[in-house]
């Protein structure tokens, strides 16, 4: 359960950072290509199935649910089957409430482990430049992050788009196991910050963990 809520952590960093704002790139290469795409997106949501497979190519568990987000601070990552939970950042905290065991933990986004992922892909142009090897695959339309620096905790990261929408991602954790995320009905749409507010419901567990 616990590796299940890291995993679900991660997922929804990596997913929050590469929708963050990145300002601004040249025409050429892969990375290039890679980050006029980001910077395309502004507010997005959609549905997701997820497929976690563990060393030896087997499905150890799947998920599905719905996820949301306003850049730059906003993301919502909501799983709705088999299990209950939601992730939820803002400017200040990431939220995790699992609806079934009654719990809500906080952290802080700043200095959050979990938020690694987010902390180097989502803000600096410069960053993704230095620390990644962006490898652009045959159909133009896909796109592969290998780590080179300050490991963030995933071995490869692997982006799917359709013209500019991203309909796709994959990761391979630090233990060699794979996370694919398939996305669909993904529409823009208005978000406001209103739309992520979270308030830890009455008689739930609350660990709070400060920075």
């Amino acid at each position: 359960m616990q590796n299940m809520k890291l995993r679900l952590l991660l997922v929804a960093g990596l997913l929050g950072c590469l929708l963050i704002g990145i300002s601004r790139s040249e025409a050429g290469t892969p990375t290039d290509d890679l980050l006029a795409r980001l910077s395309a997106i502004t507010a997005l949501q959609g549905d997701f199935e997820q497929r976690q497979f563990d060393e030896k190519g087997s499905v150890a568990a799947t998920s599905s649910g719905a996820f949301k987000l306003l850049k730059p601070d906003y993301f919502s990552w909501e799983i709705t089957a088999p299990d209950n939970q939601i992730v939820i950042t803002d400017t200040e905290s990431l939220w995790h409430y699992d609806r079934d065991l009654e719990t809500v933990t906080r952290r802080p986004v700043a200095g959050s482990g979990q938020m690694a992922p987010l902390q180097v892909l989502g803000g600096d142009e410069a960053v993704l430049r230095e620390r990644f090897a962006i490898a652009q695959g045959t159909d133009g339309n896909s796109y592969t992050l290998v780590p080179v620096a300050n490991d963030p905790g995933f071995r490869q990261l692997s982006l799917r788009f359709d013209g500019q929408q991203i309909i796709g991602m994959e990761i391979i954790d630090s233990l060699n196991q794979r996370i694919n995320v398939a996305f669909s009905n993904v529409r823009s749409t208005a978000l406001t910050p209103d739309d992520f507010a979270f308030t830890p419901p009455d008689g739930v567990d609350l660990f709070d963990y400060e920075q």
